[in-house]
This record gives C-alpha cells, structure tokens and sequence, in this order.
C-alpha cells in the first residue's frame, strides 16, 4: 500500500488520467488541488485507488 498527496498523484499521472482513475472530473480535482484540501490517496497492492480527505471537526467554525 502506497499513500501519496493528491497533488503528487496528479503530478504524476496527469490531471486528466488521475480525475479518470478517481473517478472524479479534471476541474474537481485541480479545484481539491488549488484550494489546499488535505487529500491522500491510497493505491492498494490490487491496483485500486481510494481517495480520503482529513478534515479538522467540526469542519465549521459556529457563529458565537
């Protein structure tokens, strides 16, 4: 098991092929990318991808 920031994914397959293999559009994820969300994908021994995002709870700061 390889795990690998979402940015390096796409740097190495190509924004294009890495969206196809996520599953996902090519604006999503250079969208993921340029706003800085804390992505990793996970490429398994199998050769299947998954793809978790880590996120700080609660996401949403409440009005006070």
């Amino acid at each position: 098991m390889r795990r690998i920031p979402l940015s390096d994914f796409a740097k190495e397959h190509g924004h294009t092929k890495a969206a196809q293999m996520l599953g996902c559009t090519q604006g999503a994820l250079s969208k993921a990318i340029r706003v800085g969300r804390d992505v990793v994908v996970t490429c398994n021994e199998d050769g299947s991808l998954s793809a978790l995002e880590q996120r700080p709870f609660p996401s949403q700061k409440t009005a006070a």
